[in-house]
């Protein structure tokens, strides 16, 4: 197939259908935006509505790619420096998920690092994987996970040998990148396969001055969030494979497992555009991010008394940043992060990506203006007052460097279960994912024992105002574990 990144095959086949007369007789129930609610009509116009098209002929299917969709997936896979791209309407988790169901069986050892999105969680559920959990070092000046390092991995191997595949993120929500290179040689030295969640790194394959992207370090199958960080519309990603210890045509299948029958056209296409874009400008494009990113991080440094955060080389965790996140500590700016939160809504209009009780995380992208970075500075000046005497909520812990759940996260989930009170679970076994949401990063795993400091940071982080995801209890003052 020749490959012309002038092209935008399904931008364009959708744009060529939502301008014809057709009548139509099928789904969706609007039909081509008439019947649509007149808020939406109001607000959106019928251009949305004449593009939400289902898998016409002249727009291919996506389980099954032949045409549109299968050219715009070509091309992606050559700009982003993949053998072979699948474009996802469910988001990053969809093809977390489908990524585990195709390497790991019922059973099968994958290392992961402890600091992993809840999706992992769902996907060893799903697949009856067994994860070896490896502690990643915690920063001590925010309070934060880094990246797993290889000596960690090389570690957790030596100690569980049957290891059938090892799983990154890169880079952690708040930039932090660790040697994917290594660790991908160290896989590949032991014939299994590197998966690594790049959700937050799409990026980075389009600038020199941006972390190594994981596939230019080595890795097998790349899960990418184009939505997080670049121009496509939410829930709209993409996964990527190299090498040959990805099963692709299980791959495929597992696809089908995990994403709906009927996927957005909108996202699809938006997905096309994107890689147009970054195609034709996006070193330009990254080159102004960079700017705006490196003001915000000079001038946020000039502060008086105020220390950056840098914690490039703190450990082999951390070899690179990125710079687009802002993470700032909470203290110089307010005493609860909830209500400085709640500040910079209100008073300057300013959204943060990420509250946490020790830092927040801006993000910074090709969307974001000179304006919004001087209207960020402003407001973090305005609030600057270092404390007299700093605290924060600080959590530890003491859990392994390195070990298996006491059950799977699949055992745990299909166990008999009885609900206690929270502060009876010490000790006990749990069949649910309890985490703050963002990040989505659990604290309590199904199949690992609650410790109580666990639980302890969790009733502070509900008591400051966070929001906690994943227990049946919505007011958080049970817990379902497993039955003795």
């Amino acid at each position: 197939m020749s490959v012309n990144q002038q092209q935008v095959p399904l931008w364009q086949a959708l744009q060529d259908s939502a301008h014809s007369n057709q009548i139509a007789f099928h789904t969706p129930g609007h039909k081509r935006g008439r019947g649509l609610p007149a808020a939406i009509l109001q607000h959106f116009g019928s251009a949305l509505g004449s593009a939400d098209l289902p898998e016409l002929p002249e727009l291919d299917n996506l389980f099954a790619p032949e045409a549109a969709i299968l050219e715009a997936q070509v091309l992606a896979a050559q700009l982003f420096g993949a053998e072979q791209t699948w474009f996802l309407t469910n988001g990053s988790t969809c093809g977390i998920l489908a990524a585990l169901l195709t390497v790991c069986g019922p059973g099968a050892q994958i290392i992961v690092p402890r600091n992993l999105h809840t999706s992992v969680i769902s996907g060893l559920v799903l697949s009856g994987a067994v994860p070896i959990f490896v502690q990643p070092t915690l920063d001590s000046q925010l309070n934060l996970a880094h990246s797993l390092s290889v000596q960690d991995v090389q570690l957790a191997f030596e100690t569980y040998p049957q290891t059938k595949a090892i799983f990154l993120i890169h880079p952690t929500y708040e930039g932090v990148c660790g040697d994917v290179s290594a660790i991908a040689t160290f896989a590949h030295d032991h014939d299994i396969p590197l998966i690594v969640d790049e959700a937050h790194g799409p990026h980075f394959a389009f600038h020199p001055q941006f972390p190594q992207s994981a596939l230019a370090a080595g890795a097998d199958l790349v899960v990418q969030s184009t939505h997080k960080m670049l121009g496509a519309l939410t829930q709209a990603a993409m996964l990527h494979v190299q090498g040959l210890l990805i099963d692709r045509k299980r791959l495929s299948q597992t696809l089908q497992l995990v994403q709906s029958t009927s996927p957005n056209y909108l996202l699809l296409a938006s997905l096309d555009a994107t890689r147009h874009q970054l195609a034709h400008a996006g070193l330009n494009v990254m080159e102004q991010v960079l700017t705006l990113a490196n003001k915000a991080h000079t001038q946020l440094n000039h502060l008086p008394n105020y220390r950056p955060w840098d914690p490039i080389g703190t450990t082999p965790g951390c070899i690179a940043l990125d710079q687009t996140r802002l993470t700032i500590p909470i203290e110089p700016f307010g005493d609860q992060a909830y209500d400085l939160d709640q500040t910079l809504i209100d008073t300057y209009r300013i959204s943060a990506e990420l509250i946490t009780p020790d830092h927040l995380t801006f993000l910074i992208t090709l969307g974001n203006t000179e304006d919004d970075i001087d209207q960020l500075l402003c407001a973090l000046r305005e609030l600057y007052h270092p404390p007299l005497h700093p605290s924060s909520l600080a959590y530890s812990t003491n859990k392994l460097p390195i070990a298996l759940p006491v059950l799977s996260p699949r055992e745990a989930y299909w166990y008999s279960s009885e609900v206690v009170p929270v502060l009876k679970a010490v000790d006990r076994i749990s069949t649910e994912s309890i985490c703050p949401y963002p990040p989505g990063i659990p604290i309590l795993l199904p199949g690992e024992r609650i410790q109580k400091q666990d639980l302890d940071w969790l009733l502070q982080l509900k008591q400051q105002g966070g929001i906690i995801t994943g227990c049946s209890d919505l007011r958080f003052q049970t817990l379902k574990v497993v039955r003795e």
